[in-house]
């Protein structure tokens, strides 16, 4: 998720939009009180013992009707989950509440569930509370904490994201998050430019810094096995990553409250307890409610932009309450098991609705970008 600000055109101050998420709008912005805690659970489905092997034997079933179902209008995304009784089910999740008799009640046999979500769109945000995640840094740096290119402006307003974890392709140390966080300028409209390899990354954000790269530092350049997504491209992650600067970011890719990950990952499961670290929301901890997931995810095509649609399949879901996992601004944080020393990464969190949030597999984003999490 991703937050934009504006600036004004006459004056140094800096107005960071605020525009809450809701079922049927396409920007969510959140901002805790300043004593908020830093850890939340974002809970709103259920999420008792799963039979894997059901769990499978669904999946297939619901691949055979995914296309059918995400023609209806109103339908935002499909995928399998567990009812209360952990029983396999097919959820539909729609902007709004389909008319009685719209959806059918099973198919093949496979009960099927109506989740409102309202739309499901990346973002960009503001907020936090307890550790700081916004706060400028002293080098080297913890991830899991404010950032973005230092030219991630246009249409009066400036834009940014999180810096999310720490990867490496051989010997090469780089920052994790999303395309959309690091390039996700994908017009020369309102400012001239489109996202570029080599842009240097900034932390904090512009977002964090009254929209002026001179209040940040560069930790990073977006690399050159880095791909911009414009709204016709077809990779299946929304993922991105810039090169290190020499001692800007601490070498173990420790993140802020969760520490040093395992080198390692983990697929996802059902009911599997996750937690994260985030521009705005902080440490926040969930668990995941819904597999092999399509989904449409809304997009503007540069920071205020005009907004465009991107389909993903295969994704994971996770119980997002109220936004209290997830929320605008938290947009490229990588999403671990919920252990207390050296977790293993799961997925790169990206997008959000009413009560869901959005992650890539994480090892479909490693496999895109022939890269391995830094660890132990």
């Amino acid at each position: 998720m991703k937050d934009r600000s504006k600036q004004r055109r006459t004056l140094v101050a800096v107005l960071l939009l605020g525009v809450s998420l809701t079922a049927l709008m396409l920007w969510g912005c959140g901002k805790n009180p300043p004593n908020a805690p830093s850890q939340s659970v974002g809970t709103s489905m259920s999420t008792p013992r799963v039979d894997m092997s059901a769990m499978r034997a669904v999946m297939a079933i619901q691949d055979r009707h995914t296309r059918t179902l995400m023609q209806m209008a109103n339908v935002v995304a499909v995928g399998t989950g567990v009812d209360a009784a952990g029983h396999a089910v097919i959820r539909v999740f729609t902007e709004a509440k389909l008319a009685p008799g719209r959806l059918p009640l099973n198919l093949d046999g496979v009960p099927v569930e109506e989740f409102v979500s309202g739309k499901i769109v990346a973002l960009k945000g503001h907020g936090g509370g307890g550790t700081s995640h916004t706060a400028k840094q002293t080098p080297p740096i913890q991830l899991g904490t404010s950032g973005g290119p230092t030219q991630d402006l246009a249409n009066g307003f400036c834009c940014g994201g999180t810096l999310g974890s720490l990867v490496h392709i051989g010997s090469t140390q780089y920052i994790l998050s999303n395309s959309h966080v690091f390039a996700g300028d994908v017009v020369s409209g309102g400012n001239g430019r489109v996202s570029s390899i080599g842009d240097d990354v900034t932390q904090p954000g512009l977002i964090d810094i009254n929209c002026s790269a001179a209040g940040g530092q560069v930790v990073a350049d977006v690399s050159t096995l880095s791909t911009t997504f414009p709204p016709n491209s077809t990779p299946n992650v929304d993922c991105s990553i810039a090169q290190v600067r020499s001692g800007m970011v601490r070498t173990d890719g420790a993140i802020l409250e969760i520490g040093t990950l395992s080198a390692s990952t983990v697929a996802a499961s059902i009911g599997q307890a996750v937690k994260k670290s985030g521009r705005t929301t902080g440490l926040t901890r969930s668990s995941i409610s819904t597999l092999n997931v399509t989904v449409n995810v809304g997009y503007t095509d540069e920071c205020a932009g005009t907004s465009y649609t991107k389909t993903y399949t295969g994704q994971i879901f996770v119980a997002n309450s109220g936004s209290k996992f997830l929320n605008s601004g938290d947009s490229g944080s990588l999403m671990v098991e919920d252990v207390s020393t050296n977790p293993r990464a799961v997925g790169l969190l990206f997008a959000g609705g009413g009560g869901v949030a959005v992650a890539n597999p994480i090892g479909a984003v490693l496999s895109h970008l022939g890269a391995a999490m830094v660890g132990n």
